[in-house]
């Protein structure tokens, strides 16, 4: 049975000839690509922001203990910023604006981190077709060129098969681009939700810091005064 489509593999890869090489090789690319990355982000938590969001809501409610049993081994880029958010939160004095530019910081780095070979998919997308479509076109010059040199004696079987070739490099481009499209719109929209839900957390942490800092405290009790007797 393998060898069966091992075989029917390179007698497709034999008929498209050079083009089609290009298209299976990147093919292998792109798979092995997507397998690195749906991997790293089922493994980080990218786009899985339940227990940052678990965490952030623990810590506003002020049960900071089971906050930080939530995220003792933070992985994604949310779980760190509400870690880092958290943490910075309980000094002596907030600076909002510079605890904002860390945790962005931060982020940026795992954002970028996580982002790679998402580039190399999206132009493995779009090359491909056209790929297959520059295939399509020198066959069917290839074709043309053929049926002129036959003159009065065209053997349209030949000319069919010379077009059925050319035709299969455009639709193996297509047959590339299109899952791995499905997939680069799935971990860009991983990504997406990670970088809001960093925004939205971490801000919110610091927010209610900054509150609870600004809230009026009781005032001091001023030493009884006593009159003195003459």
């Amino acid at each position: 049975m393998v060898s069966t489509v091992l075989d029917r593999v390179f007698e497709l890869l034999d008929l498209g000839g050079p083009v089609v090489t290009v298209i299976a090789g990147l093919s292998v690319i792109a798979l092995a690509v997507i397998l690195m990355k749906v991997a790293e982000f089922l493994r980080c938590h990218v786009g899985q922001k339940h227990r940052a969001e678990t965490a952030a809501r623990y810590w506003m409610a002020n049960r900071q203990t089971e906050a930080r049993q939530m995220l003792v081994n933070p992985v994604s880029a949310a779980e760190r910023a509400v870690s880092t958010a958290m943490e910075l939160s309980v000094t002596s004095c907030l600076d909002k604006a510079r605890a904002e530019e860390r945790i962005a910081s931060d982020a940026a780095a795992d954002l970028h981190r996580f982002s790679r070979g998402v580039r190399a998919l999206e132009a493995i997308a779009q090359v491909a077709p056209l790929i297959g479509l520059f295939g399509t076109v020198l066959g069917m010059i290839e074709a043309f060129q053929a049926l002129q040199n036959a003159g009065s004696n065209v053997d349209p079987s030949a000319l069919a098969g010379g077009i059925w070739v050319a035709l299969m490099t455009t639709a193996a481009g297509l047959a590339v681009a299109m899952p791995v499209s499905l997939v680069v719109t799935w971990l860009e929209g991983r990504l997406e939700s990670e970088r809001v839900a960093v925004e939205t957390l971490a801000a919110s942490i610091l927010l209610n810091a900054q509150s609870a800092g600004l809230q009026p405290r009781p005032a001091a009790p001023q030493p009884a005064r006593f009159a003195h007797a003459y």
